[in-house]
C-alpha cells in the first residue's frame, strides 16, 4: 500500500481550502474522503426551501477566491453549493476527492509514524498527515420524544428534505424554532393548509435587509474586483462588530442591548397580539445564539393558519401530537427542525487515536474540549483538527478556515525547511492557550450575559463557549500567521 501526504476527511470548505493550501506548498499525494455524494458539506446535504446564507455572502466566501456572481447579497443554498464545486475544478482539487467514503478510526501507528486511517468498508490507508475538516452542521439532532416512531404520516428531517412530497393542503408540524426553522417556515406556511410550529425556544430575529444584486453590478465586482473588495470590507465590518459586542461584553453592553431592542421593534411592528409577541421575546441575552435574520418570519405567524404552540411536548402518536396541556393537534406531515447533533457528533467525527492509545474524544470529555488555535492537540502528531474548540471566529466559518489556511502554511513550511517529518503541539503551549482564552472568555457576553435559557450550540455539554476563539477576526489570522514554532515539536 502506498503511503499518502495527506488525508482530508471531509469535502466541505474546510477540507477544500486545506487542500488548496497544501497543493501551493507541494504536496501532491492527497486524498478526500466524504461520506456524501458530492463535495460541499451542509451546503450539499441541506437543501430545504428557503434555505439561504445567513451572512452576507461578501463575507461568506474565501477572501482569496472572491465570487462576483452572487445573485443576492443572502445568497440561497444552491450558489454556495456551485460556488464550492467552482473552486474546488478552479483549484484543481476535485481530483483527490472520494465519495461516498466513511470514515471510522484514525489511529496513529507509533512504530511506522503513519496514520492509518479505517473506513466503514473496511478499506484502510496509511498517510503521514491527517486532517479533519469535518464541518459542524451535518449530522441531525432527532428529538427525544415519545412516541415519535409511531407517527403514521410523513416525517421529514430538515437536512433530509424529501423534494418529491407535496405540502400543498397538507396540515403540518414543525418542532423548532432556529436559524433553520426561521427560513423554512415562512415557506410552509405558503402551501400547508395549516401550520402548527412547536417552540421550545424563543429566538432574537432582526430584519434581513436583503436585495437582488444586479447584473450590471455583477458585471463591475468581475472587472472590477477593489469594488467587491470594498463592499466586503463593510460586511466584514458590521460582524466584526458583532463579535466585539460579545467578546467585550461590558464595554459594549449597550450596544448588545440596542440590538436586542431592533428584534423587539421588528416584533412590535409586525405582531400585534400583545400574547403572541409575549411568547415570542426570549428570555435571555441577544448574542447567546447565533443571530438570525428575516423580515418574514414574524408576519408569518400571524397568519390565520399558522399557530405557534410554547406547550411541552408531552407525545407523539399517529395522527398527531399532544402537549403538556393534553392539547391534541392532527397533522399530517412532521417536520423535524430540532438542529444538530453538534457536540457529540463532531469532537471528534471520526474516532481519533494519538500516541500512547489516547483517545481524542474520550480525552476532550474528561479533560474538557482545547486544541492550540483551534487546531491542533497534544499526543496527536501529524494532526490537523480543522473544527477543533475555540476554532469558531467571526461568525464566519470562512474566517476560522482562512487563518488555518495560514496556520498550515506556516507548519508545512517549517517541515519543508527544515527536513523534519512530524509536528507535534507541546503541552506547554497548549496550556498557555488554553489559560489565555479562558481569561478571555471570562469577559465575554458567553459567561457575563444570560445565556442560561439560550440553547445555543456555542457552549458544550459542560456549559462552557469552548466553540468560539474569543478574539477578533485580524488577530486570528495574525496568529494563524505568526504562531511561534517554538510551540511545536518537529522530528
Amino acid at each position: 500500500m502506498d503511503t499518502l501526504d495527506v488525508v482530508i476527511v471531509g469535502a466541505g470548505f474546510g477540507g477544500i481550502g486545506a487542500a488548496i493550501q497544501l497543493k501551493r506548498l507541494g504536496y501532491e499525494k492527497i486524498v478526500i474522503l466524504d461520506r456524501e455524494a458530492d463535495l460541499g458539506g451542509t451546503w450539499h446535504v441541506n437543501s430545504y426551501p428557503g434555505l439561504a446564507v445567513d451572512i452576507p455572502a461578501t463575507t461568506y466566501s474565501y477572501w482569496f477566491e472572491p465570487n462576483p456572481h452572487w445573485s443576492r447579497l443572502f445568497p440561497p443554498g444552491a450558489e454556495l453549493q456551485r460556488y464550492a464545486d467552482n473552486v474546488a475544478n478552479k483549484y484543481d482539487v476535485h481530483r483527490y476527492m472520494r465519495f461516498n467514503s466513511t470514515v471510522e478510526c484514525a489511529r496513529w501507528d507509533e512504530d511506522e509514524r503513519l496514520w492509518q486511517v479505517t473506513l466503514a468498508d473496511g478499506e484502510s490507508l496509511k498517510t503521514r498527515f491527517l486532517i479533519t475538516a469535518t464541518g459542524l452542521l451535518s449530522q441531525p439532532k432527532a428529538p427525544d420524544i415519545p412516541g415519535l416512531e409511531s407517527f403514521a404520516g410523513k416525517v421529514i428531517y430538515t437536512m433530509a428534505w424529501d423534494h418529491s412530497h407535496d405540502l400543498s393542503g397538507h396540515r403540518v408540524g414543525i418542532i423548532g424554532t432556529g436559524a433553520t426553522a426561521v427560513q423554512l417556515i415562512p415557506e410552509l406556511a405558503a402551501k400547508a393548509a395549516d401550520l402548527t410550529v412547536y417552540q421550545r425556544t424563543a429566538t432574537h430575529v432582526i430584519p434581513k435587509i436583503d436585495m437582488k444584486i444586479p447584473v450590471w453590478l455583477q458585471w463591475i465586482f468581475a472587472q472590477v474586483p477593489l469594488v467587491q473588495r470594498f463592499f466586503r470590507l463593510m460586511t466584514d465590518a458590521l460582524f466584526e462588530l458583532a463579535l466585539a459586542t460579545a467578546l467585550h461584553h461590558k464595554g459594549l453592553r449597550r450596544l448588545d442591548i440596542a440590538m436586542a431592542d431592533l428584534a423587539k421593534i421588528n416584533r412590535f411592528i409586525a405582531i400585534r397580539d400583545k400574547e403572541l409577541r409575549r411568547k415570542l421575546t426570549p428570555d435571555y441575552d441577544f448574542g447567546c445564539k447565533r443571530p438570525t435574520w428575516s423580515s418574514n418570519y414574524y408576519p408569518t405567524l400571524t397568519k390565520p393558519h399558522v399557530h405557534l404552540e410554547t406547550n411541552s411536548i408531552q407525545r407523539i402518536e399517529p395522527d398527531g401530537i399532544v402537549t403538556a396541556d393534553g392539547h391534541k393537534t392532527v397533522i399530517d406531515t412532521l417536520v423535524l427542525a430540532t438542529g444538530f447533533d453538534l457536540w457529540d457528533a463532531n469532537f471528534p467525527a471520526i474516532e481519533v487515536i494519538g500516541r500512547k492509545g489516547r483517545n481524542l474524544g474520550k480525552w476532550w470529555r474528561e479533560n474538557t474540549f482545547q486544541a492550540y488555535q483551534g487546531v491542533s492537540i497534544p499526543y496527536f502528531p501529524n494532526y490537523i483538527a480543522m473544527c477543533g474548540p475555540y476554532h469558531f471566529s467571526g461568525f464566519s466559518y470562512f474566517n476560522s478556515i482562512e487563518y488555518q489556511m495560514r496556520h498550515i502554511d506556516r507548519l508545512f513550511g517549517e517541515l519543508r525547511r527544515t527536513g523534519a517529518t512530524e509536528f507535534e503541539v507541546t503541552e506547554e503551549a497548549n496550556a498557555l492557550f488554553k489559560e489565555r482564552v479562558g481569561k478571555l472568555l471570562e469577559k465575554s457576553l458567553f459567561t457575563l450575559g444570560e445565556c442560561t435559557n439560550s440553547r445555543s450550540y456555542y457552549f458544550n455539554p459542560d456549559g462552557e463557549a469552548t466553540l468560539l476563539r474569543p478574539t477578533s477576526t485580524r488577530n486570528a489570522i495574525r496568529e494563524g500567521s505568526r504562531f511561534p514554532l517554538s510551540d511545536y515539536r518537529f522530528r
